[in-house]
Parts: C-alpha cells; sequence; structure tokens
C-alpha cells in the first residue's frame, strides 16, 4: 500500500490491482483494514481507528482511492460524490487505437448480477442506465494505445465495457475482450488523478497516482509528454 497524501480528514491511497476495496464473499483482507492498521501502527492509535468508504474500484484495477479519517469527511465526500464534485480521471492501455483521437461516448448499460457483467447498447432498453464518458488517446505504440478517460456518469464497469463496444478492450481484460490476460490478473486500467475541494478545509486537492512499473507503461507515458511538449508548441 502506498499513501499518496493524508491529514487529519482523509487519506489517498493508491490501490494495487488485485486489491479489494471493501470486505466481499472471498474473504480476502480489504485495502479498509489494511489503511486502518497502517493508521493505527504509523500514528500510534489505541482502540479502533474510524475509515469510511466513499468510492470503489473493481478489484482488477489499481490506482487512487480516498478513505475519510472523519465522520464529517465521510458524510461531506458521500454528498460531493453523488453530486459529480469529484473529478477522476483514468489511463488504460487498449488493445488497438480508438478510432477517433477524442470522443464522447453515449451507450446505455444493463448490468447482469448472475455472471457479473455489463452490457452497453447504443439504444435505450429496458432497466438500462445512459452512460457517458470522454476518451483522448494521449499516445499510440506498436500493439497498444494509451488512453485517457474521464467518466461523467458512474456504472458498474463502465469504462471497461464502453471502450470494449468500440473495438478497444483494455488490455488484460478477458471478460470484456480482450484475448490475452496480463500475468498478474491485472487489467491495464488505473484511476491515475483525482481533484476536488476538500471537504472541511476547504482547498483545492490535485493528486496523481504514478503509472504502473512496466515498460510499456513507462514507455507510452513518455511518449504522452512529448506529444504534449510539441502540441503546446504548435499552440
Amino acid at each position: 500500500m502506498e499513501v499518496i497524501y493524508e491529514d487529519n480528514h482523509i487519506i489517498i491511497v493508491n490501490k494495487a490491482p488485485g486489491e479489494i476495496v471493501q470486505g466481499d464473499k472471498t474473504g480476502d483482507t480489504p485495502l479498509l483494514d489494511i489503511v486502518k492498521q497502517w493508521i493505527k501502527e504509523n500514528h500510534a492509535k489505541p482502540g479502533n481507528v474510524f475509515l469510511g468508504v466513499v468510492h470503489r474500484l473493481d478489484r482488477p484495477v489499481g490506482g487512487l482511492v480516498i478513505f475519510a479519517k472523519t465522520s464529517k469527511a465521510l458524510s461531506r465526500l458521500n454528498d460531493m460524490f453523488r453530486n459529480g464534485e469529484v473529478h477522476k480521471t483514468y489511463w488504460a492501455l487498449t488493445r488497438n487505437r480508438p478510432p477517433k483521437d477524442t470522443e464522447l461516448l453515449t451507450h446505455y448499460i444493463t448490468t447482469v448480477e448472475r455472471n457479473n457483467k455489463s452490457y452497453a447498447s447504443l439504444t435505450p432498453k429496458a432497466g438500462a442506465k445512459e452512460s457517458r464518458l470522454r476518451y483522448r488517446t494521449i499516445a499510440v505504440g506498436d500493439r497498444l494505445s494509451l488512453v485517457e478517460i474521464k467518466l461523467l456518469t458512474g456504472r458498474k464497469h463502465q469504462i471497461r465495457v464502453q471502450m470494449s463496444s468500440i473495438g478497444c478492450p483494455i488490455r488484460g481484460d478477458l471478460k470484456y475482450g480482450d484475448k490475452r490476460s496480463n500475468p498478474d490478473g491485472s487489467i491495464s486500467l488505473i484511476a491515475r488523478r483525482i481533484t476536488f475541494t476538500h471537504p472541511v478545509s476547504g482547498k483545492e486537492i490535485d493528486i496523481t497516482a504514478p503509472v504502473p512499473d512496466e515498460r510499456v507503461w513507462r514507455d507510452l507515458e513518455a511518449i504522452s509528454i512529448n506529444n504534449r511538449k510539441n502540441q503546446e508548441q504548435i499552440d
């Protein structure tokens, strides 16, 4: 577990792929308990440690997760997430290059709990929820593309199913159309950046997680940085 930011009211950690944020039927130790223990040991906290979950990431996804250390922060963060006041940016390695450099995707998503899978349609269906995201292709390699994604709605497996629906499954995501798994069971999707107004102090929080320590991630990140510099020179 890597702590990216901490103060008296919140803590932001870099979740590793494979970790669960909250306990589930597997019985595996959740990130919630790991962070509680970290706080207890690092701050010599006696008794139980209060820690609230305000959002989650799918188990095979890595990146930034916010926890609330006080009930005041928890209540306010819950309201902020509900009102769309917390902004998250994701990075993904897609198996194919997206059809456009940037695009707003709108689908109607239904989730089947029996197989824990979501399905996207271009037209409304009974029980389906409108789902929107905007992607931007920021680097292109020989076999993979690096795509920056901003969610405009929050649906189960939304990024995974929407990117797959345009022929760009996320690397390692067998559930949504990739042909090959990643060695560690992860999928190549991370919650890269998170920005919001602190629920108690009111200061602006802008946190970015490092990319995974893997050559393809580092190479494509370097290409994206170079592309941005070139674009700034043109502008």
